[in-house]
């Protein structure tokens, strides 16, 4: 079934056959755990390869289906809760037959099916209530099954052999379904019901039970997933909820609150929070944003990073996780089969049996040449948002590393350009943020030779020595700080005249192996002003080239012009729309003072938003231009929810305030301030600079936005630039 799903180009790459835009799914996650669902609370692989419960890498739940009277319940409706914690289900029995006659009629009973995780547990809670009018008597029923397939194996990567699956057995009451990997593990998944079923197999439970008129019962079930190393504990319901509830509660308690005068910007905000504080894992004791649902549900280097700097302003707890978990996993060695070197920042990090055997590189995977880049500038955000200098202090060798990785390993020819060529034969291609294979290329389509030098990356690795030379200065080594500010304005100067086409009005898109430009009209050229490497003459001739017809879908800006000859708006990276990659490039285009250029990029994801489920923005969608009344088309396998997606709107509102915050000088600034027709008025609450806080009502005008202060505790300035 796994072929009609999906199947993989260049080892890694997702392709779809049947598109999951066309049925809604309902997710799952906490800490290492994500569950994947039909709106019913159903797990069917067979049917939707992405569905199960997921726990370190491993499917340990591939089928998990309600039945009653041997059919499934009907389902009324579906929803997670607010802060993602619960999947909320309500269902009615359909009409049971017995001997061609309706002894159940459809309706009778309600059935309201409630779901959560922790700490690799699923829990979940039935409640049965009769509504007719006299007593019933009924049976219901609980199948399972358990593959135990890798998440590469879901995602469609073939293996030549596998572990095995042993045969499920029933101990005290609990269904045990366990598998031995080739990598020595055994993993076993753990299900149990309160009360205990009056049939139980190692299939699945069945109970029968009688229901007076308006009488209920309710069934209580656990799955847990461990491992030999790692032994689940199953917690009494009540308690695993209110610790999972606390978890996030403490995250959303310390971020600034952000509502306003529209109730569907608010919903986009507050699902975008929840999906992202949601998608945050405690890993290793330090906040990770885990990069997205259901194929990326792991530590990500350039995706933490970039939601780290989306959300900083909201709150940089997740930033200063971020920067010392990378810290912490940077490279010593050079290790050629992990595209590892010393000071290089991990791209991807995997668990599960394929990750531990070496059947893909990704255990512990530094592909990327912009994750090192951008690991400095985030440092640099991080301090100028903070004022945490014993935090830099701490993570100031693994600042210098990076630094060195820039000039010793990442310019491979010494023409002061960072440039990539994977080492691993199975490592990734292309390994900007646009990774697939044929994201880079030539005017008339060739794929351009490595090594390549992406436009993007030379402005992460000027803003990286800006943020440096900043970081060096405040820890006291001025003449470090001094040559890391040349090298900058060296690079700037060299940058302009090798990336610049006249012809093209914007950067172009890399430079290949013999150092032939890409001419190629690409919104990789935005991430130059997010750097401010360009010029500010350059700067307005990108702006006006990003938001043209060829590139602005009125949804978004589109990863590749429609003139490019390998445009194609269902791509993944040729031609369609990304919210972070638009996030991004409002930044930019908001830093040179295009404010209303930010603001149509604003809108337009607002738009789309309002279109989505939940409201909550994918990964990426389709590029095709906008049509009256309808909605953004959806790209099939896109991740959702994705932590940069959900992160996309905090930087889209700073863009598009001016925003930014200087706890070093205990300023909290508006630069030229606007806000997008739909957002009259703006509250934010408990916005924190250093130790002091501020709650603050903004107001768009004809052509500004005024600031008023409800409440400062603390000594903090405000300053507003028009």
């Amino acid at each position: 079934m796994l072929e009609d799903v999906i199947q993989v180009q260049e080892h890694f790459y997702i392709l779809a056959t049947t598109s999951p835009a066309t049925r809604f799914r309902r997710v799952l996650k906490q800490g290492e755990t994500f569950a994947v669902f039909d709106p019913s609370g159903d797990i069917r692989s067979a049917v939707s390869g992405e569905h199960g419960l997921f726990h370190e890498g491993t499917r340990f739940l591939s089928q998990s289906v309600l039945r009653m009277g041997g059919e499934r319940p009907l389902l009324l409706s579906s929803a997670i809760n607010a802060d993602n914690a619960v999947l909320t289900v309500d269902l009615m029995n359909p009409d049971v037959m017995r001997d061609s006659e309706i002894i159940l009629p459809h309706g009778t009973l309600h059935l309201l099916r409630s779901k959560f995780l922790w700490s690799g547990v699923c829990y979940e809670s039935i409640r049965f209530r009769n509504y007719g009018l006299g007593p019933v008597e009924f049976d219901f029923s609980f199948r399972f099954d358990a593959d135990f397939a890798d998440i590469f194996e879901v995602r469609g990567m073939k293996r030549a052999r596998k572990g095995r699956i042993l045969e499920p057995r029933v101990e005290n009451g609990t269904i045990v379904l366990a598998y031995e990997g080739l990598d020595g593990v055994t993993r076993r998944t753990l299900i149990r019901t309160t009360p205990e079923a009056g049939e139980i197999s190692g299939e699945g439970f069945r109970f029968t039970a009688r229901l007076e008129a308006r009488g209920e019962m309710t069934i209580q079930m656990s799955t847990a997933c461990e491992t030999q190393y790692t032994p689940a504990t199953v917690f009494p319901a009540a308690e695993a909820f209110n610790a999972a509830a606390a978890e996030l509660e403490a995250l959303r308690r310390t971020s600034c609150q952000i509502s306003a005068s529209n109730e569907q910007f608010n919903e986009w905000v507050s699902r975008s929070m929840a999906d992202l504080h949601m998608m945050v894992t405690h890993t290793r004791d330090m906040l990770y944003p885990y990069a997205g649902v259901p194929w990326y549900s792991t530590v990500f280097g350039r995706d933490g990073i970039i939601t780290a700097f989306e959300y900083l302003w909201v709150n940089p707890a997740i930033a200063r996780g971020v920067l010392e978990y990378l810290a912490l996993t940077q490279a010593d060695d050079i290790i050629p089969e992990q595209d590892a070197e010393p000071g290089k920042i991990l791209h991807e990090q995997r668990a599960g049996e394929m990750a531990v055997l070496g059947e893909h590189p990704f255990l512990r995977y530094y592909g990327t040449v912009d994750a090192t880049p951008m690991f400095v500038t985030l440092a640099g955000a991080y301090y100028r948002r903070t004022g945490d200098l014993e935090f830099i202090r701490k993570i100031w060798p693994a600042i210098r590393k990076a630094l060195v990785w820039i000039d010793a390993f990442g310019d491979r020819d010494g023409d002061g350009f960072v440039e990539y060529s994977r080492v691993s034969e199975h490592g990734l291609v292309q390994q900007g943020w646009k990774d697939s294979w044929d994201a880079v290329f030539h005017a008339d389509g060739r794929i351009a030779d490595p090594p390549i030098a992406l436009c993007e990356v030379q402005g992460y690795v000027y803003a990286a020595k800006r943020a440096a030379s900043m970081l060096a200065s405040a820890l006291g080594f001025q003449e470090r700080a001094g040559i890391l500010k040349r090298e900058a304005e060296d690079l700037q100067e060299q940058f302009e005249r090798a990336f610049w086409d006249e012809d093209l009005g914007t950067y172009v898109l890399a430079l290949d192996g013999r150092k032939r430009p890409c001419r190629v009209v690409a919104s990789n050229a935005g991430h130059c002003l997010l750097t401010r490497i360009a010029s500010e003459e350059h700067a307005a001739r990108v702006a006006s080239v990003l938001l043209g017809p060829e590139m602005f879908s009125e949804w978004g800006v589109r990863t590749l012009a429609t003139r490019e000859v390998r445009y194609n708006p269902m791509s993944y990276h040729n031609g369609s729309v990304w919210p972070h990659d638009n996030a991004l490039i409002a930044s930019g285009l908001a830093a040179y003072g295009h404010h209303y250029a930010a603001n149509r990029i604003m809108s337009g994801l607002f738009d789309a938003a309002l279109f989505v489920d939940q409201r909550r923005l994918p990964e990426l969608f389709c590029g095709f231009a906008r049509r009256p009344a309808t909605a953004p088309t959806l790209y099939p396998v896109a991740c959702s929810p994705q932590a940069w997606a959900s992160g996309a709107v905090f930087l889209l509102l700073q863009a598009c305030l001016g925003l930014s915050l200087d706890a070093t000088r205990k300023q909290i600034r508006f630069r030229r301030s606007r806000l997008p027709e739909f957002l009259p008025e703006l509250v934010l609450r408990n916005l924190a600079v250093g130790d002091a806080r501020v709650d603050l009502v903004l107001q768009r005008q004809a052509d500004n936005v005024t600031v008023n202060l409800l409440r400062r505790e603390g000594d903090v300035e405000i300053w507003t630039v028009r």
